[in-house]
């Protein structure tokens, strides 16, 4: 470091070095959560585990293939209004970066139907809580089982 005027000059080893410690601290704080994709627990067919769960802007989730037979893909109603969606393959393990906060609802594309749902909730809820939450109530309604997933896992919210 140079002195000039009695103000400390960095050289461009010293930018460089600090520029890469910023980078690599950056996501110091992230996570990464782990969702099993299972066909029964806890006596409970077509579940996620957990069902929902809270995490930070900047998280990741990855949905782990537990059982085969398969995926998670975002409910496009049921996510921020800004936030990319998702769609995984059949039996494949995924990993998803949530960025923006609100409320994620997620799907087993082929059990739908019978209310393998999620929700995966980022930093405060508040955004679009109550839009989800509507939504979802429609849908379980046309659930051929599990018919109160989704209000049961709403109830869990903070």
């Amino acid at each position: 470091m140079k002195i000039i005027n009695g103000v400390r000059i960095m050289n461009k080893f010293n930018i460089l070095a600090f520029t890469i410690c910023l980078f690599l601290t950056g996501n110091v704080y992230s996570a990464q959560h782990e969702v099993k994709m299972l066909s029964s627990h806890d006596g409970q067919m077509m579940v996620f585990e957990p069902p929902v769960i809270n995490i930070q802007p900047g998280d990741t989730v990855r949905w782990l293939n537990a059982n085969p037979g398969h995926n998670t893909a975002s409910i496009d109603s049921m996510i921020p209004s800004n936030a990319k969606g998702w769609n995984g393959k059949m039996n494949e393990e995924i990993v998803v970066k949530f960025t923006e906060q609100g409320v994620y609802g997620y799907k087993c594309t082929p059990h739908y139907i019978l209310g393998m749902v999620g929700l995966v909730i980022v930093g405060s809820s508040d955004s679009n809580f109550e839009k989800v939450k509507v939504l979802a109530e429609e849908e379980q309604s046309k659930f051929a089982t599990n018919k109160n997933r989704f209000s049961e896992y709403f109830s869990l919210v903070k």
